[in-house]
């Protein structure tokens, strides 16, 4: 056992100093001499080590003394004090046999305070390799057990387990050391292959399972750090390290996770200093400057790093708008797209009041956002007919024309109902929709590809509102409870359900505004109904729509400048706004819901937002 172990310590020069510099991951061993670890040996002359050499405490005892000093040896036998002190067991048994060597009961005894002894032994050693007071007992009880009873069996089975946890004690020290040292061994040796050798000789040893866990942290942590400064190739060649210590570690695959999110923090952080820098006359080459670190430090398709050139794009080439201006862009194969309104920047306090009558967990805590500058908003959601134009120029395949059905109202019974046939085409129940009805049946991912080749088309960026955005559109500086106050819609205000609305069979609505009616049950033909403050219609009702955020349960650490809060690889996102066939609870302008991605029905659609 001595032999193996002191052999494989010795081969281990590593430890020494072989992990390269924190600050470059890819560099050369440092090297140093090898740590040649002291070895407990088993057999041999081991006087100059005086650990393991034990000297009886001396007891002086008498011919008349020998009737005490068998009951004082039982009585320490029997509570456990076998060495430390003269008045203990196996020092007054020795006493007992230099008086009279044949004294059976003393032999008796001394057996068995040998046998309890080992038994404290293994106790000790069963921590020992994890443990420094462990091991210092341990040691100390193979001293004793070797000076009464050196050539016993037991004794050198014991002696031998007490020299492999000394050795590899003392192996994990020196890695510990290397690892306290920032020697951590990506390149071979260093902290990572000592606690290695200890799992090839003991596979499972907790301590050396510790120690390579804290080598992966302390390479992960180095990652990060890295991340932080910005510097995200040393972030990965780092991680890359980390996913070399343990196969699989769910450890490394949440630091990539980490190092991904300070990457994106970084690159709003940027954008939003970019945007600032871009409202003001001079600012437009401090944001470029901003602009070209992000495009540094983003992976290829950043959606952040992608609307922030568009955005200084725009201040380059299409000057200033102003609040409420309507416009429309140019489409590259002929035509306009939709028309579009300014919405002034500025500040709201978005989500539901605590005490807020119907609100729920998921629309708090109100929380205060602000535009720094404004965006252009659709007056009305995408009509079919505008959505009609996307496909048939690209011959694009809807979520529900892929699938082959949607949900719709069904008249018979009263209720939404999954149908064969149905897509964006569609109307409410399932009938050929005209041209100038909300386009219905379309998922998120459908909304998001009309945008997109909308931006193709004009130039500009055009995208998906963030959640934010819509709410702030939707109060048009009005706090109340809906978007046009705390009691009942006003006459005419929306599409919403009133409990004088009646389906073409003469249905009503179980849960409506009482006394309300707009004439429609279904969706109506878009602005149809007035616009609000911004100049914008059928946000409060007509339909619900699709936003561009990832679902959250709650808002705690929403952001605060109104940007897009999205996840990449989200399947739940979000719908915002009341439909002809929403609740009144669910017209609230907090009102807030989580629909999966490819979800489609008959009461939601989308409208689509633009940088300026």
């Amino acid at each position: 056992m001595r032999t193996i172990l002191a052999a494989l310590l010795l081969s281990l020069p590593w430890l020494a100093g072989c992990s390269r510099d924190a600050a470059d991951p890819g560099g050369a061993d440092a090297g140093a001499d090898a740590i040649r670890m002291p070895s407990v040996t088993v057999t041999g002359d081991d006087s100059g080590v005086e650990e393991l050499n034990w000297r009886p405490p001396q007891v002086a005892l008498a011919a008349d003394d020998v009737a005490d000093a068998h009951r004082r040896a039982a009585d320490a036998l029997s509570g456990g004090r076998l060495f430390d002190g003269p008045d203990d067991a196996i020092p007054l048994y020795l006493a007992l046999l230099r008086l009279d060597a044949d004294d059976t009961r003393a032999k008796t005894g001394l057996d068995r305070s040998l046998d309890r002894l080992l038994e404290q032994g293994a106790q000790a050693l069963r921590h020992a390799e994890d443990r420094t007071e462990s091991l210092r007992r341990a040691r100390q009880i193979a001293a004793v057990a070797r000076t009464v009873a050196p050539g016993d069996a037991a004794v050198s089975a014991y002696l031998a387990k007490v020299d492999e946890a000394d050795q590899l004690t003392r192996l994990n020290l020196a890695s510990e050391r290397a690892l306290r040292e920032g020697r951590l061994g990506e390149a071979g040796g260093g902290a990572l292959a000592g606690f290695r050798a200890v799992l090839k000789w003991k596979p499972g040893q907790p301590r050396a399972l510790q120690g390579i866990a804290a080598v992966e942290s302390a390479m992960i942590r180095r990652a990060e750090e890295a991340a932080l400064a910005s510097d995200f190739g040393t972030a990965r060649i780092w991680l890359a390290h980390a996913a070399k210590v343990r196969e699989d570690a769910q450890t490394v695959a949440d630091a990539r996770v980490r190092v991904e999110a300070i990457r994106l923090a970084r690159i709003v952080e940027l954008r939003d200093a970019g945007v600032r820098d871009m409202a003001t006359p001079l600012g437009l080459k401090d944001a470029r400057i901003k602009l070209a670190e992000v495009l540094r430090i983003a992976e290829p398709g950043n959606r952040v790093a992608a609307d922030f050139r568009q955005r200084i794009d725009l201040a380059t080439h299409y000057g200033q708008f102003r609040p409420g201006q309507a416009f429309t862009d140019g489409l590259h194969h002929g035509g306009r797209g939709p028309e579009m309104v300014v919405v002034p920047h500025g500040g709201f306090l978005m989500g539901a009041a605590d005490d807020e009558t119907g609100a729920a967990d998921a629309e708090k805590p109100a929380h205060y956002v602000r535009f720094d500058r404004g965006f252009a908003m659709a007056r009305h959601p995408v009509t079919v007919g505008e959505f009609r134009r996307f496909v048939d120029a690209t011959q694009y395949r809807p979520r529900a024309t892929r699938r082959g059905h949607s949900v719709v109202y069904d008249e018979r019974s009263g209720n939404f109902v999954r149908r064969s046939g149905v897509d964006w085409q569609s109307d409410y129940a399932g009938q050929p929709a005209s041209d100038d009805m909300p386009v219905l049946h379309v998922s998120v991912y459908d909304a998001e590809a009309y945008a997109e080749w909308l931006a193709g088309q004009t130039g500009h960026g055009y995208r998906l509102p963030s959640e934010a955005e819509y709410e702030y559109a939707l109060r048009a500086g009005q706090q109340g409870r809906y978007p046009w106050g705390n009691g009942q819609p006003p006459r005419g205000v929306a599409n919403l359900t009133g409990g004088n609305d009646r389906s073409p069979s003469g249905r009503t609505w179980n849960n409506a505004f009482v006394g309300y009616g707009d004439g429609y049950w279904g969706p109506a033909p878009v602005g149809k109904f007035r616009a609000n403050a911004f100049g914008l219609k059928d946000l409060d009702g007509n339909t619900s729509e699709w936003v561009g955020d990832c679902w959250h349960a709650s808002y705690r650490r929403a952001p605060a400048d109104g940007a897009t809060w999205f996840n990449p690889g989200c399947r739940s996102r979000v719908v915002r706004g009341g439909s002809w066939a929403s609740s009144p609870a669910q017209a609230r302008s907090a009102w807030r819901s989580s629909s999966d991605s490819d979800m489609t029905n008959a009461r939601v659609g989308f409208r689509v937002v633009r940088g300026i």
